[in-house]
């Protein structure tokens, strides 16, 4: 069973995917979108001439977001307003100053001078428009996909109306896919509240800092999580009503719609001995007011050999809390190509050797609350046959090993197109918000292995419950523990064993159940989860720590066909034509803006970690997965 949540859509890892994108044209690849706008709203009243450590709160402030925009991702597209800047906060000025918004730098691609030249030039001084100043930087933000506002204030709304917390239900009522965040600067328990209010409406969090120093520690943290988001990619492609006008998919990422009750076809050339990697995602939004005995949403695949000839292989992947806004996936390994065509008439020869299959995709099950038509991504890989699968397996776990020296920060991706790098064995720290989850990525060699726990501090903020788990390279899930958080320290595994893999090997694909999903060299993903404060999304930020250990030394890994040194399987690039029998129907394969007729067999599954990188967004949780016949990597 693999248990997924989260609100944001699966989306393409720029690094794991390396090599499936030099498979595809430059000119072909959409601008990919890893990490959602966000606009930073700076509190710029006249109360925020309170003097602090750091001079004035204003002095804090600014002084924060300076810090943030040092460490920002290079690929965020980050703005900036503030409110009070124009007007004094006298009485006479109240009705200028409770329309003082202004828009300093809008979320464009990252321009660290702009942003911090925009910031260095406020000067608090007026009334606090915090509703006005919400419902504005929602309007430059973009029309659609994740978004999110950072809001910093000293105070609650001294020009209501508009509330801010009605503001924040009209936007999340109408569809707005937009998570504020806030952060109350040295506030009471009224503003507090209000504060809370606009973040709990939207899905976000709510962070105290009781002076400057904890603002300039807190709100870099805040904002990078605002960041962790994305949306929907790969080439676009309409998939077909049935196998005849199934288009043909080349190697990569690529981005369709689906309907309720919809099926969806795609074919894929398989080489004759080679081992083809399918996924399907579908990505839901959060929609309230889903019955608990309504919200089950399923996905349904069926695989096709010649002729449209039913091989009898059928999985589904069910969520069953789709409304919370869940990703789905599923995930399989098709071998077909890898056996014989023995030639003596049978049905079944249909399903062997190399040629087109064909993969339908079936949305089953969902609420009437659900949007009719939902993004589908599907991802296509192709591994090469082996002639020398290398080492033999073994199921000696990695040990770990206690790691020296003092933790260093990371800040977490919400999914795994953001997902930062663990160069190796050490402690690595981090802070979560309430509700949500983190992905790291290691990078495994043939013949690595690692082993992990997760430390989790103690705070005074209730019970939550607390996740870990770890996925593999096709997004198998190789181990996850689950605990009730009730604010003390604790630690996942709590006793015994670390969470571990073998070495990773080709030949552990021969093993057991459990090996066969380490048989994939690549990137191995973490994933951290705090939860939601017993019902509430405001609670105190929890922080983790990762004790982790990559052991063993690289070994050559498998012999393929056709190897050259810089093939991610060994395989040979360039066009290839197709493997089709002479008597196959022809499909209609459509013509896609920006695809190429030839793009080589390259596809990194294997090495680069292709698969787990698209296949589950920022907080996607809470997943169970049925398999049909075979398994996802049986014995060779």
């Amino acid at each position: 069973m693999l248990r997924k949540y989260g609100r944001a859509v699966s989306a393409l890892i720029a690094g794991a995917l390396g090599v499936v994108l030099a498979a595809v044209p430059v000119a072909a690849v959409p601008e990919q979108t890893q990490y959602a706008p966000t606009m930073i709203v700076l509190d710029a009243s006249g109360s925020m001439l309170r003097s602090d450590p750091s001079g004035t709160m204003m002095d804090a402030a600014k002084n924060a977001v300076r810090s943030f925009v040092e460490s920002a991702p290079e690929q965020s597209r980050v703005g900036l307003a503030a409110y009070g800047t124009g007007t004094s906060n006298d009485e006479a000025d109240k009705l200028a100053g409770c329309s003082d918004v202004k828009i300093l730098h809008e979320p464009e691609p990252l321009d660290r001078a702009a942003l911090v030249g925009a910031v260095d030039g406020i000067r608090a001084s007026g009334w606090t428009p915090v509703g006005v100043a919400l419902r504005q930087a929602a309007q430059v933000l973009p029309d659609s996909g994740p978004r999110a506002v950072v809001l910093v204030s000293d105070g609650e709304d001294t020009c209501a109306p508009p509330d801010p917390c009605e503001v924040a239900r009209e936007l999340e009522a109408g569809g707005v896919d937009l998570a504020v965040h806030a952060i109350g600067f040295a506030v009471d328990e009224k503003a507090r509240a209000q504060l809370s209010c606009l973040a709990d409406a939207t899905g976000g969090s709510y962070t105290d800092a009781a002076d400057g120093p904890a603002l300039e520690r807190t709100l870099p943290r805040v904002t990078a999580a605002a960041l962790r988001s994305y949306q929907v990619t790969g080439l676009p492609v309409t998939g077909g009503t049935d196998y005849t006008t199934a288009p043909v998919l080349d190697p990569g990422h690529h981005l369709d719609t689906i309907g309720k009750g919809e099926t969806r076809w795609y074919a894929v050339d398989v080489p004759a001995g080679a081992t083809a990697y399918t996924t399907g995602i579908i990505s839901f939004p959060r929609v309230s007011g889903v019955s608990i005995l309504d919200d089950f949403n399923s996905v349904q695949r069926r695989i096709y050999g010649r002729d449209g000839h039913d091989c009898h292989e059928f999985d589904s992947a069910l969520s069953t809390s789709s409304s919370d806004g869940e990703t789905l996936t599923i995930v399989k390994a098709w071998r077909g190509a890898t056996e014989e065509v023995k030639g003596d008439g049978r049905a079944a020869d249909n399903c062997r050797g190399g040629g087109l299959y064909y993969f339908a995709f079936t949305w089953e099950k969902t609420s009437e609350k659900m949007p009719q038509r939902l993004p589908f991504e599907v991802l296509i890989g192709i591994e090469p046959e082996v002639i020398d699968p290398g080492p033999e397996h073994t199921d000696t776990p990695t040990a770990m090993v206690e790691p020296a020296g003092p933790a260093v920060p990371v800040v977490g991706g919400g999914s795994f197109t953001a997902a930062p790098t663990l160069p190796g064995s050490g402690r690595y720290t981090d802070v979560l918000r309430r509700g949500e989850i983190v992905f790291y990525r290691v990078r495994l060699d043939w013949g690595q292995g690692l082993a992990y726990r997760v430390h989790f501090s103690g705070t005074d903020g209730g019970t939550s419950n607390i996740r870990t788990e770890l996925y593999s390279p096709l997004a198998e899930d190789l181990a996850m523990h689950t605990t009730a958080f009730l604010g003390e320290e604790d630690s996942l595994p709590r006793s015994g064993d670390p969470i571990s893999t073998a070495p990773v090997r080709y030949d552990n694909r021969t093993g057991d159940f459990d090996l066969r999903k380490q048989s994939v060299a690549g990137w191995y993903y973490i994933a951290v989860k705090v939860g939601v404060n017993s019902g509430l999304r405001a609670g105190s930020p929890v922080t983790v720590t990762i004790d982790l250990t990559v052991a063993g030394d690289p070994e050559p890994g498998p012999t393929y066909m056709n190897a050259i040194d810089s093939g991610v399987f060994g395989e040979t690039g360039g066009p290839r034509a197709p493997s089709a029998a002479p008597d196959d129907p022809a499909p209609v394969a459509q013509d896609q803006p920006g695809e190429s007729s030839a793009l080589p067999i390259v596809a990194a599954v294997l090495g680069a970690g292709a698969f787990v990188a698209v296949l589950i967004g920022a907080g996607v949780w809470y997943l169970i997965r049925r398999r049909g016949a075979g398994s996802p990597l049986p014995p060779r």
